[in-house]
């Protein structure tokens, strides 16, 4: 199965998903990462520094990833943003697409991320999820919960890759807890050691009951 995941900036499809990436890509699933933005400026960041980064997150991960240096906290709902996204989407030809969740800075984009037509052969993913990050302060509609209680520690590992914006650096080592403590109580919601948690704007249907966990 062919799978594409966007996040605005470059850290956060790991935060989000990285341990789903990990599961998906065991069971022999294509993944692949697109960064709308190159997630610069930021306080000891540069745009090199950051390149480096996502690159080592996903050798970490496997995948392999795509940037698009849109033009990072003026990202706006240009058709010609529209139009470099629906090249990727149809240059991947994903079965499913996951994208940040819609209570989202940047909901809007996401939402039309489909709906561009542009030339060539339109493609549209069958099924478009949405994963979450940490720093929601809401209660978000949880759709399912994907346990990654394997993967949690290789997880982090692709996040403290972005050594710029986390850890000593930054003087925020107590994400990685947060992080940590986060992906351990979507596991408790499931019974599991860790989960990460997606959400969905349609209904989910089943073709078996052999997948619960």
């Amino acid at each position: 199965m062919k799978i594409l995941a966007i996040g605005p900036h470059p850290d956060d499809v790991e935060i989000g998903m990285g341990g789903t990436i990990l599961a998906l890509r065991i069971r022999g699933h294509d993944v692949t990462i697109c960064d709308l933005t190159n997630g610069e400026p930021t306080p000891i960041g540069t745009p090199e520094r950051r390149a480096r980064e996502a690159a080592e997150a996903a050798r970490i991960l496997g995948v392999p990833r795509i940037t698009l240096e849109m033009p990072n906290r003026y990202l706006t709902d240009s058709v010609e943003n529209r139009m470099r996204v629906a090249e990727v989407i149809r240059r991947v030809r994903p079965e499913i697409l996951f994208v940040p969740y819609w209570v989202d800075a940047h909901s809007r984009f996401y939402a039309k991320l489909t709906k561009t037509t542009i030339p060539g052969e339109p493609f549209l993913p069958p099924r478009v999820l949405h994963f979450l990050t940490t720093h929601y302060r809401l209660i978000p509609e949880v759709a399912f919960i994907f346990d990654i209680s394997d993967h949690l520690d290789r997880k982090i590992e692709a996040v403290r890759a972005y050594t710029s914006q986390f850890g000593p650096e930054r003087g925020n080592e107590q994400f990685f807890d947060e992080l940590r403590t986060w992906n351990r109580y979507y596991g408790a919601l499931i019974g599991r050691k860790y989960g990460e948690p997606f959400a969905c704007r349609e209904e989910i249907g089943l073709s078996g009951l052999d997948q619960f966990v």
